[in-house]
């Protein structure tokens, strides 16, 4: 069962004790430099710094199972009766779960063998280390002696495969914690990960083999049966985990509560200020400062529509999903990247120009800071060490000028312009490379922000020959990398996006006392102008490409992917289509792409299976899968924005009402097929059975 709290700030679960398949409904929860994911089964992993490269705990997105690589537990030592305040990793089929996950922490109800527990979980504003709160009350009428562990299974790395054999353990004279170190981790070699029970652990192991024994799971570890002491055990060639025990005396009718902290710093003493600050500080404080950040991030705007739902999507649940999990963590149940994509997180902050103005300003100039100096940039790149792809992707450097542009508009921050930062030296692709990965140097050459930008924009003027901009290896939909791979090809999409980032930075330069080089964009948008109306035109629609041959792509002769959405919106969003070319265009993408029986807004129909000329890797996805013919939800909300733009503001509420999670969950048949979290946006939805 669900439903949304008064004011919307968070989401309950009620998760019956006969579930047997886990729902993958998780909670990101970071600040800038660390944080953790935790599903309402209790499953999750955290990581320091960065998400994939540096994983403290083990990181899996297996919905099925989902493995706990961490775990709290309770032990009667009276009866030998063992539990877990969360559904993982032992599962009271006789008991119920409540879990909330709100902004910025999760909390976790139950009741079993006359114990009731509640257990919180967040991370200080700025602070690297996960608090866990476990309350714990005694319910019955006698008096209860309990053994409390808390359990980690240490990373430090990628993935514990790799990093394992590696990690040596000790216990911290000054603070009795359990200190972890991956020596061979090439950027945090010197960090230092712990795990304490505030100074309150009695007995401890870092041997998960001790923990779990010879072929023990995590329902069922030996070193928790009845009648048995961890050794204490730490050092090096154990298998490495982090197991604390406090004891617990509770007379009937008391509560004591149990803090277990993990995180890394920088340093031994780093670790001990760290531990030494958070057991002597009023947690209620530390989290109320977390629960106000978050309060003073989320209530910048709010927005009160017809549609409650959609209200409260965008006045907490987006904005948080996409600063917590898009550009602080990158990461999320299905994929944990760590890396900084150059369109992607140039995309997320977009959001945040008006709530987090500091924080998008700082990732312009960021991603400004990535760029080549012919002009090309990194299309994704790993933050800690600067190693990335050098592509010929053709829309990322648009992408930077449609961002700067966005943000001086919304902010009115002119000086941003005027910022020096550096390019990127490396070498060049050769002919026959598409990409290659590899660590950058900073050049000694600085420009600023307004030379980057012209840069891109100058880079981005060569045309096909129908006139339109070259696609090269991908457009926006990487997937289709192989179209104009040649040199030739070209893409309408990208002739209505670089036609708006040319005139929305041109306007910039007229402000900025460039007006040679705003007349040679004003220029080179009006001849895109005329030749997206021209060429780009097929009938009833805009087609999507040209391969390199000339061959059209989505038309109305293609057995595969006849009509695009994004070629129809953008024609709309950049005011540079025809208006009854663009008005037959969005009815086309209304007829052929809105599939209302199933909620479903597609991005291209129908998907690629046999293609008669290929596309790139995007035919590799099964039909109706993710890029390839699904809903591709970024796409499917430049619809609705295209449809509240032409003034059709009933169609574009009934875009949102499709694409908002709470209606594909809002009873117990929709929630079972959408499987997913309702309080998220999925990036992509499956449109082909028998996935649909």
């Amino acid at each position: 069962l669900g439903g949304f709290a008064e004011n919307g700030a968070e989401y309950l679960t009620m998760i019956d004790g006969d579930r047997t398949t886990p729902a993958p409904w998780i909670n990101v929860v970071a600040n800038p430099g660390f944080g953790f994911q935790i599903s309402a089964e209790g499953g999750g992993f955290t990581w320091a710094g960065n998400s994939q490269q540096n994983q403290l705990t083990p990181w899996s997105n297996d919905p099925v199972c989902d493995p706990a690589g961490e775990a709290f537990y309770i032990r009667d030592d009276a009866t030998g009766d063992l539990w877990s305040p969360t559904a993982l990793p032992i599962r009271d089929p006789a008991t119920r779960y409540t879990v909330r996950h709100g902004q910025g922490y999760s909390r976790f109800e139950h009741a079993a063998h006359g114990i009731a527990t509640d257990l919180v979980v967040y991370v200080p504003v700025d602070d690297p280390i996960r608090i866990s709160r476990l309350r714990i009350t005694n319910t019955s009428n006698r008096p209860r002696s309990l053994t409390i562990t808390g359990y980690a299974e240490w990373v430090l790395g990628r993935g514990r495969g790799a990093t394992a054999s590696h990690i040596v353990t000790e216990v911290d004279p000054v603070t009795g914690a359990i200190f972890a170190r991956n020596r061979w981790n090439e950027l945090r070699g010197d960090h230092v990960a712990f795990s304490d029970l505030a100074g309150r652990q009695t007995a401890l192991t870092a041997d998960r083999g001790e923990f779990l024994g010879r072929n023990g799971t995590a329902d069922s570890p030996r070193a928790l049966a009845a009648g048995v002491r961890l050794s204490g055990r730490v050092g090096a060639g154990l298998d490495p985990c982090a197991a604390l025990q406090a004891a617990v005396q509770l007379a009937p009718g008391a509560s004591t509560e149990i803090i277990w902290f993990l995180g890394q710093a920088a340093s031994t003493a780093e670790a001990q200020a760290v531990l030494a600050r958070h057991r002597a500080a009023d947690q209620d404080a530390v989290l109320a400062a977390v629960t106000r950040q978050w309060d003073d991030t989320l209530g910048t705007i709010e927005v009160t529509t017809p549609d409650r739902a959609l209200d409260i999507m965008v006045n907490r649940w987006l904005p948080y999903q996409t600063l917590a999990c898009r550009v602080w963590a990158r990461t999320g149940f299905y994929q944990s990247s760590g890396a900084y994509g150059f369109r992607d997180q140039l995309q997320d902050v977009l959001a945040l120009c008006v709530a987090q103005p500091e924080l998008a300003r700082a990732h312009v100039l960021r991603a400004a800071g990535r760029q080549f100096v012919e002009g090309d940039v990194q299309h994704w790149w790993l933050p800690e060490t600067g190693r990335g792809i050098r592509t010929r992707v053709s829309d990322d450097r648009a992408w930077l000028a449609y961002a700067v542009a966005h943000y001086v508009n919304v902010t009115g921050d002119v000086g941003i312009l005027g910022e020096q930062v550096p390019f990127l030296d490396g070498p060049g692709l050769a002919d026959d490379e598409a990409s290659a990965f590899f660590l950058p140097t900073i050049s000694a050459r600085t420009v600023t922000l307004f030379d980057h930008v012209a840069l891109a924009l100058d880079a981005s003027l060569a045309v096909g020959s129908h006139g339109l901009p070259l696609m090269g290896t991908g457009d926006w939909n990487d997937g289709m990398d192989a179209v104009g791979a040649g040199g030739k090809g070209e893409s309408i999409w990208l002739g209505w996006f670089l036609h708006t980032a040319l005139t929305d930075f041109a306007r910039l330069a007229e402000r900025h006392q460039r007006p040679e080089k705003a007349r040679e964009w004003h220029q080179h948008a009006a001849g895109l102008r005329v030749a997206l109306d021209g060429a780009g035109w097929d009938g009833d629609w805009y087609r999507r490409a040209f391969f390199d041959d000339g061959t059209p792509l989505g038309s109305v002769g293609n057995r595969e992917c006849r009509i695009d959405s994004i070629a129809q919106s953008w024609s709309v969003i950049s005011g540079a289509g025809a208006p009854g070319h663009a008005s037959r265009a969005m009815a086309a993408l209304d007829k052929y792409l809105v599939r209302r029986t199933d909620g479903l807004i597609l991005l291209f129909e129908p998907p690629f299976d046999t293609p008669d000329r290929d596309p790139g890797y995007i035919k590799g996805y099964p039909p109706g899968i993710r890029e390839n013919g699904g809903q591709y939800t970024h796409a499917a909300l430049w619809a609705a924005l295209a449809f509240a733009r032409l003034g059709d503001g009933d169609r574009a509420g009934e875009l949102l009402a499709m694409l908002n999670p709470i209606r594909h969950s809002d009873t117990p048949g929709t929630a079972d097929r959408y499987k997913v979290e309702p309080y998220v946006i999925a990036a992509d939805v499956y449109s082909h059975p028998p996935h649909v």
